[in-house]
């Protein structure tokens, strides 16, 4: 079914304004796959922070070139879907490499994180990253670390001489006693 000219307009428009919303965007190749398998792909990407949505290839490219961001022509060939990482980019690259490694059909293309480009490498290698709450997490573990050690360091001596103290009088206890 031919789209007219009003309908391409409006989808142009919405790729463009996914594009820009997207923290980061990962090209799918989906040849073969059933409805079924992209629901479930659909899911996983909506439950880590995203959007995944099938584009219609002349239409995608016109969006991103028109946003400065243009793709190797091999990205926009055969079936094409985008990732639309919205909140937490390592994710959605998450998800949509468990769906590459588990279903032959599915193959990552390639993407953006920002304006950079990334090969399907790239995009695999973002999907190993921990989670956002895990590196803060670590990131605060790091910077408290040093004080901790600080705290420590500097209650020490005072411990030492307490002990001291404390022998004393247990000492003076013991020699009163006797």
């Amino acid at each position: 079914m031919a789209l007219t000219k009003k309908e391409k307009e409006t989808i142009f428009k919405q790729y463009q304004e996914w594009i820009e919303k997207s923290s980061a965007l990962i090209l799918v190749e989906y040849t073969g796959v059933n409805m079924n398998t992209l629901d479930t792909i659909r899911a996983k990407v909506r439950e880590a922070g995203g959007e995944f949505h099938v584009l219609k290839n002349t239409l995608a490219r016109r969006a991103f070139d028109a946003l400065d961001m243009p793709l190797e022509p091999s990205h926009l060939v055969n079936s094409t879907a985008v990732g639309f990482a919205f909140e937490a980019a390592p994710g959605v690259a998450k998800a949509l490499a468990e769906f590459d490694k588990s279903i032959e059909a599915v193959k990552i293309k390639g993407g953006y994180l920002g304006k950079q480009v990334l090969t399907a490498n790239d995009v695999k290698a973002l999907a190993d990253l921990p989670p956002l709450p895990v590196v803060r997490a670590q990131l605060l573990g790091t910077i408290l670390a040093p004080a901790g050690k600080l705290v420590r360091t500097l209650a020490e001596p005072g411990r030492q001489v307490a002990a001291v103290i404390n022998a004393f009088a247990e000492k003076d206890a013991a020699s009163m006693a006797a």
